[in-house]
């Protein structure tokens, strides 16, 4: 790490190639947009080249770049405002437990849900839940205080509940109207 610092490209080309899967994954489950989360990844990656010499302790490396990696996520929300298109899956039969399609529908309506999220609440929400850090934690690396980190896991949890009970009950009457 120190020869990366010093402006060594092999040295900093190897110590990419042992984070970029997992600046990717957190990219990915911010951004759900594979293309997206890719340009987030290479822009984090790129301000580290540029800005790894000023790091002062060089231990912090990971919580550093998963920081840039956030950042970089914010810049491309922020960046393109366009909206997916929403689809919203019916279920035509009641016994859902036999349907190996359940899986999908549900996976589609929680990426739908987690979709509603700001990017702020979306960071909170993959490193709380997915990567697993603690919320002192999570206020360290993203350079926010404790009580707004657990405000903000809180009412993305809230949100995320919400949108899938608006949703399931939108299947239900879409259901009976069918019927």
């Amino acid at each position: 790490m120190d020869r990366a610092a010093a402006g060594d490209r092999d040295a900093f080309s190897a110590l990419a190639a042992a984070t970029v899967d997992r600046c990717y994954a957190l990219a990915y489950r911010i951004l759900r947009d594979p293309y997206r989360a890719q340009d987030a990844t290479q822009q984090a990656l790129i301000g580290a080249w540029q800005d790894l010499p000023t790091l002062r302790d060089l231990d912090r490396f990971d919580a550093w770049l998963y920081r840039l990696v956030v950042n970089a996520c914010y810049i491309e929300i922020r960046s393109d405002r366009r909206r997916a298109a929403r689809v919203r899956v019916l279920t035509l039969d009641a016994d859902r437990s036999a349907d190996p399609a359940t899986g999908v529908a549900d996976r589609d309506a929680l990426d739908h849900a987690f979709r509603s999220l700001t990017p702020e609440q979306r960071a909170v929400v993959v490193s709380h839940h997915y990567l697993g850090y603690p919320l002192t934690e999570i206020a360290e690396n993203l350079g926010i205080p404790v009580g707004t980190a657990r405000s903000r896991l809180h009412y993305a949890v809230r949100q995320l509940r919400a949108v899938l009970d608006s949703d399931a009950r939108n299947v239900a009457t879409s259901q009976e109207q069918s019927a």
